[in-house]
């Protein structure tokens, strides 16, 4: 790992939290406070640092922890047949659950920062470069030498469904609790905490202790069924749990079919800790927790051009509509099925043509058309 020196690590996290105080300083990197006085004066002179400051709360970022990946998209040009060669169209482009939330985010015109893990390769690097050409601050990202960053592979029939997906994620097992630590001012300076379960089990524990003591907001956003492994069992201290509907089943230990089973899960959900949750399923739209019970809203009908990350847009809008100061689950989810039939439409995992103005407008909720044409909405790994 890249190790920066006391000094510039002192100034990384004064850039992330301007009023941070010497003895947190201290704390955080492991030095007495009469050492950090010294560095400051240093960096003072230097005039990298010109006094303290307030934090303003407009200013407060989204928080997004969790993957940064190059996904790879074979997409079949025919009718797949098992067995033998099919013929494909190979597509390369930046991903990752929290890297996906934070570019929308930062399309959204939302200050974000992202905290991940990359390694000393090409991928990395561009995928740095891209994200800060985004305008997301990736300062607080962890650097690994000897491996390689995320990827992930996704195969694709011939109408965009994803029938297959490789993960080669082991490097975010380097985002450990101790390392969580480092990162501590960050993530107190942020206005909202986003989560995604490619973290290990021990890391989602850490924030949600943190989140359970009064600290920032927090949202976990599954990945797969495989990775709900990584949930832990007491959820006191969640804001809010984006999952899909085999995902809740995973967790919940059995099918889901009736609206009464719905209502017994989404409760088991908040019986364990959980705030809110909200469940894509798919053609059907998505269910989500409300004050007397669920409630749901259909699926927006949509062109779909590929699914690459329209869960993660749909989680994105929800965590945006959180950050404007609504509680409203209603609308929310209604702001997420726009964001994610418009991801849909598009090749590219982040939809390029994202602006805030297109939430700024959402219809009624009885004015929504019902499903149409079903789609993976949670297609996110």
């Amino acid at each position: 790992m890249t190790e920066l020196s006391k000094k510039d690590q002192l100034y990384e996290l004064i850039r992330a939290n301007p009023f941070i105080s010497q003895q947190d300083l201290a704390s955080v990197l492991g030095l007495s406070r009469s050492a950090v006085a010294g560095y400051i004066a240093g960096l003072i002179r230097d005039r990298r640092v010109l006094g303290r400051a307030y934090v303003l709360p407009d200013n407060r970022p989204i928080v997004c922890l969790g993957a940064a990946n190059l996904d790879r998209k074979l997409r079949s040009i025919a009718t797949l047949k098992m067995g033998t060669s099919n013929p494909a169209r190979q597509d390369e482009s930046f991903g990752g659950v929290a890297r996906n939330i934070a570019e929308n985010l930062a399309r959204l015109s939302a200050p974000v920062a992202l905290i991940t893990a990359i390694g000393d390769d090409s991928s990395g690097k561009a995928l740095l470069a891209h994200a800060e050409a985004a305008g997301i601050d990736t300062r607080a990202t962890l650097h690994l030498t000897g491996v390689c960053s995320g990827t992930y592979t996704a195969v694709l029939d011939d109408h965009g469904e994803m029938l297959l997906a490789l993960a080669d994620m082991a490097l975010y097992d380097a985002l450990t609790p101790a390392f969580l630590d480092t990162r501590q001012p960050q993530r107190a300076g942020g206005a909202l905490i986003v989560a995604d379960l490619n973290l290990p089990r021990e890391t989602l524990r850490a924030l949600l202790d943190d989140a359970a003591r009064g600290a920032v907001p927090l949202v976990i956003v599954a990945v797969s069924q495989p990775k709900m492994a990584h949930l832990p069992d007491d959820l006191r201290g969640l804001r809010l749990l984006i999952l899909n509907q085999g995902e809740l089943e995973t967790r919940i230990g059995a099918l889901l079919k009736t609206d009464a089973d719905f209502l017994a899960a989404c409760r088991a959900i908040q019986a364990q800790g959980a705030q809110d949750v909200i469940v894509t399923r798919g053609a059907t739209g998505v269910v989500y927790t409300t004050a007397s019970g669920i409630a749901q809203l259909d699926a927006q009908a949509a062109r779909i051009v590929d699914v690459t990350g329209a869960g993660d847009a749909f989680a994105a809008a929800v965590c945006w509509s959180l950050f404007q100061g609504s509680d409203d689950m209603t609308l929310a989810c209604r702001r997420g099925l726009q964001l994610s039939a418009m991801t849909l439409a598009c090749e590219e995992t982040v939809c390029p043509y994202l602006t805030a103005e297109v939430l700024a407008e959402i219809p009624n909720p009885d004015a929504l058309p019902g499903a149409q044409q079903p789609f993976n909405a949670l297609y996110q790994d």
